[in-house]
């Protein structure tokens, strides 16, 4: 029986589980919207809203126990700093899922999930820059090995 055992397994080992909520709150965090499926983001929800309110209350200690769950000092950087700031009046809720439809290869139920007054450049802002930067680099090396006429 599995009275008082909650949440959702997904179909994956606890260890599996557990990187899987990982990567997808430090993506969420990174990029304040990300598009997965409705059972995936109804279990990332309680997950993410946790770590902004460890943002919120500041310190070292949390700090640390979100370091330990994000893996990424930037992004908490970006928790405790600017998102703690956007929901320091808010007392909940920092997240919102709308259904999506359902994916074409297997009829998944998908769902977008982003942060309540989410910043609209901070969606794939990380993404562009490196994209640009190896361009960049790529114009640059061109150039250093073109011969000098």
């Amino acid at each position: 029986m599995r009275h008082g055992v909650a949440g959702r397994k997904l179909g994956r080992t606890s260890s599996h589980l557990k990187a899987t909520l990982s990567n997808m709150a430090a993506a969420l965090i990174r990029h304040e919207q990300i598009s997965t499926t409705l059972p995936k983001a109804k279990e990332l929800r309680p997950y993410v809203e946790k770590l902004i309110t460890l943002g919120k209350k500041g310190g070292l200690a949390n700090r640390r126990l979100a370091l330990a769950q994000v893996r990424d000092t930037v992004l908490v950087q970006k928790l405790f700093g600017p998102i703690a700031e956007r929901y320091k009046d808010r007392k909940g809720g920092y997240t919102r899922i709308m259904k999506a439809g359902f994916r074409y290869g297997d009829t998944a139920a998908m769902a977008v999930i982003e942060m309540i007054d989410r910043d609209p450049a901070a969606k794939g802002a990380e993404d562009k820059a490196r994209h640009e930067a190896a361009q960049a680099a790529a114009a640059e090396s061109e150039t250093a090995a073109a011969p000098a006429t």
